[in-house]
């Protein structure tokens, strides 16, 4: 499977929102609301990454990464998602290849580290993992994760962007 990752172009935005559309409509534990959140970061211009995964020129997975905010006042912390994958490429290390370019854009950007609000036994493979000093309120612990790029301490709460509470 030949697979581009590559930074979206202001031509990609109709084909992003049916990618995190598609990707998301039959998933459990999701507000519909994906799309917006991209949208939103987008419109907000805190959208620090936003790849698409390309093959043959279509568009059939999308990444965004957008600052968080810490409690603490450090600066240099990412929020990785939403990671959407056509439903037809789903589980076929798409979404994977996404991450991984992800995270090395961040390393090299000069990052600390990147949060994930996910499944843990999909994103341990990353090296994130949950850290009882980073808080995400009201959600469980083990499902807000992190993968710190420098050794460092930091006990705080982490806050999204305000684009991650849109309604569906």
């Amino acid at each position: 499977m030949n697979i581009k990752i590559r930074h979206e172009t202001s031509s990609d935005i109709q084909s992003i929102e049916a990618v995190t559309i598609a990707a998301f409509r039959d998933a459990p534990h999701t507000g519909h609301n994906e799309h917006l959140i991209v949208q939103g970061l987008r419109d907000a211009g805190v959208l620090t990454l936003s790849l698409i995964a390309e093959q043959n020129g279509q568009t059939i997975g999308h990444l965004a990464i957008s600052p968080v905010a810490l409690s603490d006042g450090k600066s240099g912390y990412f929020g990785l998602g939403p990671v959407s994958v056509l439903p037809d490429y789903q589980s076929s290390g798409i979404g994977s290849k996404l991450i991984n370019h992800a995270l090395e854009e961040l390393k090299r950007m000069g990052a600390l580290a990147c949060v994930v609000l996910g499944e843990p036994a999909y994103y341990a493979r990353f090296g994130v993992k949950a850290d009882a000093d980073l808080v995400l309120k009201g959600v469980p612990a083990e499902y807000f994760q992190v993968i710190k790029f420098t050794p460092h301490k930091t006990k705080s709460d982490v806050v999204y962007h305000s684009a991650f509470y849109i309604e569906g």
